[in-house]
């Protein structure tokens, strides 16, 4: 079982609900911890409610709603949406370089993002391409590019220097190394997922939830477990953590951070 808490954490991953599906229990606890938490997501999931009538910029309006407040339940209040195109996201090198802009703002020394070489899931599952996009840059931007000051080098004029992470939490489905213990912020995890009462519609996620996080802690003396492979790159350990950047003419320390559209 790990008892490692950040001090900073960032969570990036494609649509909102993907991260109170993953590791809004690990996240909840850390918070309850003392760790200050940024999510990115990079897009908005315009895509996820086929409503007749209803506009892609009504649905980002719901949906960015709904996750606002999912991150609110477990203690997170800086939360950036890119707003890349939903069901059509690239690991384009301009996503690369807008995650590494995020990552040089906020100065995480872990991120958790999901696994990349994940196409499908037993017999019943393919990998949404959005998740294996997002998963992909943001490993990229994690390495070499956030922590290397010949990349993406002009982001200095926006006040935003290199930052090497220290611990990468990624996502499994099998193989994970690394077992939190979710035991006390379940609930949390399940609350913040009902909050996206546009996907849930009537199914209430509670029993699936837990019988998830059950499976995932069997055997390890844990009630309810979230799983991750963890990569540490020892030369980035943290020492006295640096202050996030205010990048120019950026507003850092909002609620909620609304990426431009580009």
């Amino acid at each position: 079982m790990s008892t490692y808490t950040p001090k900073r954490a960032m969570v990036i991953v494609a649509h909102p609900d993907d991260i109170e599906f993953s590791c809004a229990g690990t996240i909840a606890r850390w918070v309850k911890e003392g760790a200050q938490v940024c999510y990115v997501l990079c897009t908005s999931g315009d895509v996820g409610i086929a409503t007749p009538g209803m506009t892609k910029a009504e649905a980002t309006q719901i949906r960015e709603a709904e996750q606002t407040a999912a991150a609110r339940l477990v203690g997170v209040h800086d939360v950036v949406y890119l707003r890349e195109p939903d069901g059509m996201l690239e690991a384009t090198m301009n996503l690369r370089k807008r995650l590494v802009r995020e990552i040089r703002r906020f100065k995480p020394d872990t991120v958790i993002c999901g696994d990349p070489q994940v196409l499908w899931a037993g017999n019943g599952y393919i990998n949404h391409p959005d998740h294996r996009a997002a998963a992909l840059a943001a490993v990229d931007a994690i390495f070499p590019a956030a922590g290397q000051p010949n990349l993406f080098e002009e982001l200095a004029e926006e006040g935003l220097t290199a930052h090497k992470v220290y611990k990468v939490y990624i996502n499994t489905w099998e193989g994970g190394d690394t077992w939190v213990n979710i035991s006390d912020t379940i609930h949390l995890k399940v609350e913040a997922l009902r909050q996206h009462k546009s996907q849930m519609g009537e199914w209430d996620p509670e029993e699936q939830v837990k019988q998830w996080a059950a499976e995932t802690g069997k055997g390890r003396e844990m009630d309810y477990a979230e799983s991750y492979r963890v990569i540490t790159f020892q030369d980035a350990a943290p020492k006295a953590h640096p202050e996030p950047a205010a990048a120019e003419g950026s507003t850092t320390h909002a609620e909620t951070v609304h990426e431009p559209l580009e």
